[in-house]
């Protein structure tokens, strides 16, 4: 029968411990847990960080501290796995990034001055470069969701010196991807519409308000995320007062919604 160290643990060495004794455990003796592979583990991976997305949105510090232990399981079962196939251990992990973060940061273990938060950016981007990398977006991952990618691919090309200098520059472009995009897309007649030829001018301007949010140091993930949710919070709300009256949406008027709607508005 498998001994769990007691707990709680008093410092974080001795949690860590803990954890990777746990683990060890479970992969020898929990069905589920021997069963599991890399693959089988990475969609239950990606599900805890999005889990984690959302508590931290809704700064609710106890979710987040347990999504952040839901993660780290995930992180240590993955080593454990490739442990077992003489791949890696969690040790090799560890030390792997701490030599990356020693290199990567010449202006704390070395001897490069740096004046503010962009040449460290920079430096990185570059340092990166010479690891390697043929290309400052290589490190950019193809699965991510486009909004997220936009944003990494501009800070990235930031990172060398590709951007523009004023945020007027950039709202100015704005403005011009729009004009190309109404261009495209005003048509009297839908047929005449070239819809890819439409469908690629509005990606510009997406593109374009995402580079707009970076120089105004918004998050645009963030903000649309905000927005999601307080579009569905007003529209359940527009829902329940809707049933509350004996009414189905289907079967109201806008104009009868929009009285609901502006009262979820104030709340």
């Amino acid at each position: 029968m498998p001994i769990i160290p007691p707990a709680p643990a008093s410092t974080p060495a001795t949690a860590f411990e803990r954890l990777l004794t746990i683990m060890d455990d479970l992969r020898i003796n929990c069905p589920w847990d021997k069963k599991q592979t890399l693959e089988s583990l990475r969609h239950l991976t990606i599900e805890e960080v999005y889990e984690l997305s959302d508590a931290i949105l809704s700064a609710d510090m106890p979710d987040i501290k347990k999504e952040l232990g839901d993660i780290m399981l995930h992180l240590v079962f993955y080593a454990r796995i490739a442990s077992e196939g003489n791949h890696f251990n969690i040790t090799d992990v560890l030390n792997s990034i701490a030599e990356k973060l020693i290199n990567r940061h010449p202006h704390i273990y070395g001897d490069v001055e740096v004046s503010n938060e962009a040449d460290v950016k920079r430096n990185w981007e570059q340092i990166k470069l010479k690891e390697g990398n043929k290309s400052v977006l290589g490190g950019v991952p193809t699965s991510l969701p486009a909004l997220v990618k936009a944003s990494r691919i501009q800070e990235k090309a930031r990172g060398v010196g590709f951007d523009w200098e004023e945020k007027s520059q950039v709202w100015a472009k704005v403005e011009e991807e729009l004009q190309e995009f109404k261009n495209e897309f005003n048509a009297e007649d839908e047929s005449t519409i070239d819809h890819e030829k439409a469908e690629g001018e509005f990606g510009d301007l997406l593109f374009s308000l995402i580079n707009y949010a970076r120089f105004i140091n918004i998050n645009p993930e963030d903000a649309l995320e905000k927005t999601n949710r307080k579009f569905i919070k007003r529209f359940q709300y527009l829902e329940n007062k809707a049933a509350e009256s004996g009414k189905q949406l289907h079967n109201m008027s806008l104009a009868e919604m929009d009285i609901f709607w502006e009262e979820a508005k104030k709340i």
